[in-house]
């Protein structure tokens, strides 16, 4: 996969996720959670375990999303797009959509080690604008 291809696809998943974290905070699945999914939100339910998990993850997702931005245009810019670049966003990418189950489920240390690849996944990106 393309530095460029593994970006969309890791919009495309921070959309997904941001959805899903809005969808359980509003209960959206009922007919009272489906007006305040449509409303504006003001009277939220608490959060409940999983609706907190999702949203912690999306924020984080979109935190991320920042990083892979920046250094996939500056990888471009600077004229060093290479299969190094590619690696590294495939596998920020993957470790992404491995760590979002893995965070909804609370499984707390896997979860760190996957978020810890998609950073090793960015460090790959910012390595090849040195080689």
């Amino acid at each position: 996969m393309t530095a460029a291809t593994a970006l969309l696809w890791s919009a495309i998943l921070a959309w997904l996720m941001l959805a899903t974290a809005s969808f359980l905070r509003a209960r959206a699945w009922n007919s009272a959670g489906l007006r305040i999914a449509l409303g504006n939100r003001d009277d939220l339910p608490p959060a409940t375990g999983l609706a907190g998990r999702a949203d912690r993850a999306a924020r984080n997702m979109v935190e991320n999303l920042v990083l892979l931005v920046a250094l996939v245009a500056a990888v471009y810019f600077a004229g060093k797009h290479d299969r190094i670049a590619d690696a590294g966003a495939t596998i920020f990418f993957w470790s992404r959509l491995a760590y979002w189950p893995c965070y909804l489920a609370g499984i707390i240390y896997l979860r760190t080690i996957i978020w810890f690849a998609s950073v090793i996944g960015l460090a790959f990106i910012a390595g090849a604008l040195w080689s």
